[in-house]
């Protein structure tokens, strides 16, 4: 029956050939899809984004970043090594302390853009 409904709107509906040609030559390979999921992914998370959010403001060692969030230094240092990974942070040492802080302005831009977004 919905097969049949289908059927008789098709007289209705036809493709804009051209239009769907030049999406799709403009659609990036699967795969830079996939991982532009995978970054988004990361942004999923609370902690992530609290995180972010703290190294937004400063360069700071997991122990203040755990001081600040209320949180263990092992949720923090794990969730720095998602970011980490991610390319979403740096991290440098000095002495015995790792500092970490935004890997670039693009990880900055990306927090700004969703924020400005959540606002309107």
């Amino acid at each position: 029956m919905e097969n049949e409904k289908e059927l008789e709107n098709q007289d209705f509906m036809h493709a804009h050939n051209d239009t769907v040609e030049k999406v799709k030559n403009n659609m990036p390979e699967e795969e830079l899809l996939y991982d532009l999921a995978e970054l988004y992914k990361v942004f999923g998370d609370t902690t992530r984004i609290k995180i972010l959010y703290v190294l937004f403001e400063s360069e700071m060692c997991v122990f203040d970043i755990a001081q600040l969030l209320n949180m263990s230094m092992s949720a923090i240092s794990h969730q720095l090594r998602v970011l980490k990974t991610s390319s979403l942070v740096k991290y440098r040492r000095d002495g015995k302390t790792v500092f970490y802080s935004l890997a670039d302005d693009h990880v900055r831009t990306i927090i700004g853009m969703g924020m400005e977004h959540i606002e309107e």
